[in-house]
């Protein structure tokens, strides 16, 4: 037998293990999550959400290239992901609103193919100016994801479940951030900036393809909860709502027993509305809405949404969540490269483990927040994150401060394992105490309010070490400095690290704070959902 045979063979063999152990792989992950409908639904939403990272990431990543080819600086790639971000603030709102009244697969659908064109667009741009206004246009579809997708989370998986369910579906935007970073870059320093962009936009169409081929619409309120075990998405189909707009108002007789049912002991505490129902905790009858959230009016849905003292609080510790992982996203390459004196390759190998903690910590938090709630731990869902935020700004202060990358770096992977583990259990506590009807539009307040703090993240962080070091750039994407880092940039920015930090502690103060409400506001939201299905029958 001659060597190319032996390779042949080797090759081959090499091949048909590696189907198998991925075949072994999806087994296992489509039974953990509950059969292979819902496999196919985490799947999909979660490469929605890891499209927008990838496409953060890939920014970042090319950005030297970027900076050669269209003559700009460290602001110039900064303003790429700040306007792509911003303009995503501007129509997050809209988009919530048709999210609350329209299908929502069908616009989470079209959302996808255009950012995929948007991207297209990005890769034959000839001049920065154009670049920017793909990047705007990119930004203005992005809008799309957030509040579709958790307003369908909510109607696809029952709220014992969602914490779980949400981990998996941000463990995909946390792989795509590392797909984006690691195969963008590759792609951009080994052919070019615009070949990256091509290679990210080419999966959107077939997603956009996907969705709408195979993901029915749900009905709203539940009716469309995919079961564990479930084989097939046809059931969704079946029960989906033709899309009707239930008539506003109720009768006194209807709201009246909406109440009596919110405040009626429940046996088991197997969601957040039976846990409280099961201690008595009765809703505010002045936030119980009288008829179908869906019939309220843009304004009086913002003021309503904003009245709910734990939704304030959720998204306003949420938000500085965010904003400190924006800017750790932005500067920790730059921070390692200088402070520890590390190589490209060495500094990439270390923010992949961080990528690791990441994910390990979204999918740990979701199980177990959800664990604790199915055995009556009423307040699951916002403690741990008050813990995780807490826990963070305390592991990075060594983590910033040590000189020597291994001590340092275990205590890094910790914190970033803990920022990722708060998301879960805070997106699906949005969703318990919000009616049904409004998840669109309380989700488009969210993401606007989450979408300018991580904008304004890179500015902060970066002329905040500006200030310290009186480096020259006011911000300084990861990537865009391949060589040595000056210490007085390493120490700028490690100062920098340490100030933020505060939005870390406020963020877990805030959370804290929900505590007192929370409770009320769940029972006001199932009350609320009772008095609506009670309209829609009437």
């Amino acid at each position: 037998m001659t060597a190319s045979e032996v390779a042949a063979r080797a090759a081959s063999a090499l091949a048909r293990a590696l189907r198998g152990g991925g075949r072994a792989v999806r087994g296992q992950v489509v039974e953990l999550v509950g059969g292979p409908a819902r496999a196919r639904v985490i799947a999909l939403f979660g490469a929605v959400l890891g499209l927008g990272g990838a496409d953060t990431a890939t920014v970042g990543a090319a950005a030297p290239q970027l900076e050669h080819a269209l003559h700009i600086g460290n602001a110039g790639i900064g303003l790429l992901s700040s306007a792509a971000l911003l303009a995503g603030a501007v129509f997050v709102i809209p988009v919530g609103v048709l999210v609350d009244h329209v299908r929502r697969v069908p616009l989470l659908s079209l959302g996808v193919a255009l950012w995929s064109v948007a991207s297209l667009l990005s890769a034959f741009a000839g001049s920065y100016g154009t670049l920017l206004l793909t990047r705007l246009a990119l930004g203005a579809v992005t809008a799309t994801a957030g509040p579709a997708i958790a307003s369908l989370t909510g109607d696809y998986f029952p709220a014992q479940e969602r914490g779980r369910v949400y981990a998996y579906i941000l463990g995909g935007e946390i792989a795509g951030s590392a797909a984006g970073f690691i195969l963008g870059g590759t792609v951009a320093s080994a052919i070019s900036w615009r070949a990256a962009f091509v290679l990210l936009a080419l999966p959107g169409f077939w997603l956009a393809r996907t969705l709408w081929r195979t993901v029915p619409e749900p009905a709203r309120g539940g009716q469309s909860h995919l079961r564990p075990g479930a084989v097939s998405l046809a059931d969704v189909a079946a029960t989906a709502e033709p899309g009707a707009t239930a008539e506003p108002g109720a009768t006194a007789g209807a709201w009246a027993a909406a109440m009596a049912e919110a405040q009626e002991p429940a046996a088991a505490g197997t969601t957040a509305a039976e846990a409280v129902r099961s201690r008595g905790i009765a809703p505010n009858p002045r936030l119980v809405l009288r008829g179908d959230a869906r019939a309220m009016g843009l304004v009086e849905a913002i003021r309503y949404i904003m009245s709910i003292p734990s939704y304030v609080l959720l998204v306003a510790s949420s938000s500085l969540g965010y904003f400190f992982f924006g800017g750790l996203q932005t500067f920790v390459l730059l921070f390692m490269r200088g402070h520890y004196h590390l190589g490209q390759v060495t500094a990439e190998l270390v923010v992949a483990l961080l990528v690791v903690g990441a994910l390990l910590g979204t999918l740990i938090s979701g199980r177990l927040t959800d664990t604790l709630l199915r055995r009556g731990i009423v307040l699951a869902r916002i403690r741990i994150p008050a813990v995780c935020y807490l826990g963070a700004a305390g592991l990075l202060v060594p983590g910033v401060l040590g000189s020597h990358l291994t001590p340092a770096l275990w205590f890094d992977m910790g914190a970033t394992a803990l920022i990722a583990a708060a998301n879960p259990p805070l997106d699906a506590a949005r969703l318990d105490v919000m009616p049904a009807g409004l998840w669109g539009r309380a989700e488009g307040v969210r993401s606007l309010l989450r979408s300018l703090a991580q904008a304004l993240a890179p500015l902060a962080f970066g002329g905040l070490a500006d200030a310290v070091a009186g480096i020259a750039p006011q911000q300084t994407p990861i990537g865009t400095h391949p060589g040595v880092i000056s210490p007085s940039s390493a120490t700028g920015l490690e100062v920098s690290f340490l100030i933020m930090l505060t939005a870390l502690a406020a963020a877990g103060v805030f959370t804290l704070r929900a505590q007192r409400s929370y409770p009320e506001d769940v029972a006001t939201a199932a009350a609320a959902q009772t008095q609506a299905e009670w309209s829609r029958d009437a």
